[in-house]
C-alpha cells in the first residue's frame, strides 16, 4: 500500500503578516496532483490542519477544497487533529464525511478504533491518535502521572491490545501528533511542555508498521518506521534549511517500509544575513537573494540610521531585522535577548527568583514554579470547553 503522509499544514497562518492562503492553495493542488500522479492509495494527515481553534473563512474554505479534491480522486484520507486545532470543531461531521472516505480523528476515546484499508495483500489498520493534551486524558486513559509519555504510551497499549486481535497479517499505521525524542524542533511550534518535559521516546510506537508524526516542521526521519513529515510551507525564519517535503511510503506485503520525499512548492526562499549594515548592502555574495524573504540581523555597534528602508532597496521582501551588536562577552550592553537564548521559561523564572533573592529556588519552589507555567499553557489551549468528560465522549 502506497501512502502520502503529511501534517501541520496549519491553513490560515501568515509568515511575518505576509498571507500565506495563496502559498497553502497551491500546497493542496499540489497534494492533490502528487497523490494522482503517484497513484497513492490513502493519505495520512497528522494534525495541525489549521493554525487555531477558530480558522477565518477563507482557511475553513481551503479544507473545504481539499477534502472535496481528495473525496472526488477516491482515495481515502485518515486525519488527526493537532495541538493547535479545536479537536470537536475539526470532528464535526466526522461519521458523515466519513462516507465520503474522510476519516477524521479527533476523539483520544476512539484511539484503538482503527480505519482499516485493504490492498492485494490484505488489510491495514490505521490508528488515528490525536493530540493528547495530558491533563484533559489522564483520567480516561487511567494513568496517574498527566504527562506526554504516559498518555501516550497508554494509548499505544489501546492500539496494541486491538491490533492483536486482528489476523496476524495485519499491518498498522499509527498518525500521531507529539514530540518525540530526536526530533528538530524550530521557532515555529507552539510549546507543549508539560511538568517540564515535552519529549516522548520513539520507543512508545513499537508493535506497528509505521508510525506517521505531526508536530514538529522539519522533515524527519526518527528511526525507519517512525517519521515526520514536516509542515509543507515555512513558518518562521528559524525553517531557512528546511526542504519541504511531503513522504511518499510503500508498505510492502510483509510490513517492510520504503519512503521517498516529494518536494512542495515554495513560495519564496528563505535568507538570514547577518552583518553590518553597509555589509549587507554592498557584497555582491547576496545577490542570489534579492527576492528571498530576508531576515536580516546587523551587527553595527551602534544602531544604524533607516536600516529597514535601506534594507528593502537591495532585498525588497526584507521582512525581520533584528540588532545583534558585537560587543565583547563581559559588555554590561549585552542584550537581554542574548542572555536569555535557549533557556525555557521554567529556568529563566528560576534565574529570577535567585537573581532577585540571591539563592535559587528549591526542590519544592520549582514545582510550584513548574504547576503554573502548566496552569498558565492550559488556559491557552484554543478550546477552553473540553473538559476532560468532552474529550472522552
Amino acid at each position: 500500500m502506497r501512502l502520502l503522509h503529511t501534517s501541520d499544514w496549519h491553513l490560515g497562518r501568515s509568515f511575518h503578516r505576509v498571507s500565506m492562503l495563496d502559498a497553502q492553495a497551491a500546497f493542496l493542488g499540489h497534494l492533490a496532483a502528487t497523490v494522482r500522479e503517484r497513484d497513492v492509495d490513502a493519505v495520512v494527515v497528522s494534525g495541525d490542519v489549521y493554525d487555531r481553534a477558530v480558522p477565518p473563512l477563507a482557511a475553513v474554505e481551503l479544507f473545504d477544497d481539499a477534502l472535496h479534491r481528495l473525496a472526488g480522486l477516491g482515495v481515502p484520507t485518515v486525519m488527526i487533529s493537532g495541538n493547535h486545532d479545536s479537536a470537536r470543531r475539526l470532528g464535526v461531521g466526522a461519521g458523515l464525511i466519513d462516507r465520503a472516505g474522510i476519516h477524521l480523528r479527533t476523539e483520544p476515546a476512539a484511539c484503538a478504533t482503527p480505519v482499516v484499508l485493504a490492498d492485494a495483500h490484505g488489510d491495514v489498520a490505521f490508528y488515528g491518535l490525536p493530540y493528547l493534551e495530558p491533563a484533559l486524558v489522564k483520567d480516561a486513559f487511567g494513568v496517574e502521572k498527566a504527562g506526554h509519555e504516559q498518555v501516550l504510551a497508554a494509548a499505544m497499549d489501546r492500539v496494541r491490545a486491538d491490533l492483536a486481535t486482528r489476523p496476524r497479517s495485519t499491518r498498522s499505521v499509527v498518525l500521531a501528533h507529539a514530540f518525540v525524542t530526536g526530533g528538530e524542533a524550530s521557532d515555529s511550534e507552539r510549546d507543549i511542555t508539560v511538568g517540564g518535559v515535552a519529549a516522548v521516546p520513539a520507543g512508545v510506537f513499537d508493535g506497528v508498521d509505521y508510525a506517521a508524526l505531526g508536530h514538529l516542521h522539519g522533515c524527519q526521519t526518527i528511526t525507519e518506521r517512525v517519521r515526520y513529515s514536516g509542515s509543507p510551507l515555512p513558518y518562521s525564519f528559524s525553517e531557512a534549511a528546511h526542504r519541504k517535503s511531503v513522504w511518499i511510503v510503500d508498505l510492502d506485503a510483509d510490513g517492510s517500509v520504503t519512503a521517498e520525499r516529494v518536494d512542495c512548492p515554495v513560495p519564496r526562499p528563505l535568507a538570514r544575513l547577518r552583518g553590518a549594515l553597509q555589509d549587507l548592502l554592498a557584497d555582491p555574495a547576496l545577490d542570489p537573494h534579492r527576492e528571498a524573504w530576508v531576515e536580516a540581523t546587523l551587527t553595527d555597534p551602534v544602531r544604524p540610521a533607516d536600516p529597514m528602508a535601506r534594507l528593502t532597496e537591495r532585498f525588497p521582501h526584507t521582512l525581520s531585522l533584528v540588532f545583534d551588536p558585537e560587543r565583547a562577552p563581559d559588555d554590561p550592553d549585552v542584550s537581554y535577548a542574548r542572555r536569555l537564548a535557549g533557556r525555557d521559561d521554567q529556568q529563566i523564572a528560576e534565574d529570577f527568583v535567585a537573581h532577585v533573592r540571591g539563592a535559587g529556588p528549591d526542590a519544592h519552589e520549582r514545582d510550584v514554579l513548574r504547576a503554573a507555567f502548566d496552569a498558565a499553557r492550559l488556559e491557552e489551549l484554543d478550546d477552553l470547553g473540553e473538559s476532560a468528560h468532552e474529550v472522552t465522549r
